[in-house]
């Protein structure tokens, strides 16, 4: 091999190793990311069911205090 094709190859393995290595190191942050992101998700979907169980509780708190 020559010089330039030698450093060619090189180059082109060493630009493939650091867009693996990038991608390896992304992913666990994309990971994170959506993690985060679904848990947010889920809290904000429960809010109206934690309302409404509330809401009855204080309604039906005053039948109680009757007895």
């Amino acid at each position: 091999m020559s010089d330039s094709s030698c450093n060619s190859v090189i180059s082109t393995a060493l630009r493939i190793s650091s867009v693996a290595l990038l991608m390896a190191a992304m992913s666990g942050c994309l990971g994170t990311a959506v993690g985060a992101a679904v848990d947010v998700t889920l809290e904000v979907a429960k809010v109206p069911f934690k309302v409404a169980g509330a809401v009855a509780d204080v309604a039906t708190d005053d039948d109680d205090d009757k007895d």
